[in-house]
């Protein structure tokens, strides 16, 4: 079992400006501030009105690549505001990868503020937007859109391993996981975000604000991004209406069902190395997937 990913390259802020000076002079004396990180990314604050999106290890390069090439191509389709690459940086002799600069967006993580029970309709209607047919040309992503079959076997050694440190792995997430598996595999092709955990979910004051991080920005089965109804809304009625509002089938929402128990299963047993934050979504997302 491991936790977070190692960063591959350690930024500075020092080391932010250097790439701000060389490349976006117009930028460089703005103040910068670092924000956090996360699997993939290294986040810093440029001024108030800006954010500085770097890749933190080689698997996440051509992640940043393909938000660079799709999302301003989905964003105006979108009914949330989402961090659209604005300034787009190249590698050089000290830094391997592109990077980008981005809108800062005011609000916080859902998981911290969670968003009220009828955002769970904001929630359909954005995937109802973003869920059209996707091109040939699309990135595709080996662990997200994929059917479930391929993630079958991580997932369950996962599964067996919280059986022997939690209690979340009940019955009613077996049958949920067994049911997903069971289910008519999806033939459509559609755009997703491919990550739609609650860190990604930006909002204020109770109401969705944006949708960040479109690093695993694919094609393949809307069930992926379904899932976020379970880790982001305790009442089923309320995931049951939104679920249907975003138009999904009976073999959807058990698929998505399942999806939520990929998800939930990665971020509880990854979190319980070194990430408290993503225990909590992991074990908030099983424990929903139960009722």
């Amino acid at each position: 079992m491991t936790g977070t990913p190692p960063a591959e390259i350690i930024l500075d802020a020092a080391g932010v400006r250097r790439l701000l000076t060389l490349q976006h002079p117009d930028l460089a004396d703005l103040a910068l501030a670092p924000v956090g990180e996360g699997w993939d990314n290294t986040m810093f604050r440029l001024g108030e009105s800006l954010a500085v999106r770097l890749p933190r290890r080689g698997a996440a390069a051509q992640l940043v690549v393909n938000e660079q090439t799709w999302l301003p191509a989905l964003a105006p389709w979108l009914p949330l505001a989402t961090p659209s690459p604005i300034r787009l940086g190249k590698p050089d002799a000290l830094y391997p990868w592109r990077w980008s600069i981005v809108p800062w967006i005011e609000g916080d993580a859902a998981d911290l503020a969670p968003p009220h029970p009828r955002e769970a309709l904001r929630l359909a209607a954005f995937l109802q937007a973003l869920h059209r047919p996707a091109p040939p040309t699309a990135p595709v992503n080996e662990v997200r859109g994929t059917p479930l079959q391929v993630r079958a076997a991580a997932v369950e050694t996962r599964l067996a391993r919280l059986r022997t440190t939690t209690k979340v792995i009940t019955p009613d997430v077996d049958a949920a996981w067994r049911a997903a598996l069971a289910a008519p595999v999806s033939t459509q092709t559609r755009w997703l975000h491919g990550d739609l955990h609650p860190r990604n979910v930006v909002t204020r004051d109770g109401a969705l604000a944006a949708i960040i991080d479109w690093g695993d920005v694919t094609s393949g089965d809307l069930a992926t991004d379904l899932a976020a109804f379970w880790m982001l809304f305790e009442d089923p009625y309320i995931r049951a209406e939104a679920l249907v509002r975003a138009g999904a089938s009976p073999a959807d929402i058990a698929r998505a069902r399942g999806w939520a128990v990929v998800f939930g299963a990665v971020l509880l047993d990854t979190g319980l190395v070194d990430n408290p934050r993503h225990a909590a979504i992991g074990a908030g997302t099983l424990a929903r997937v139960a009722t």
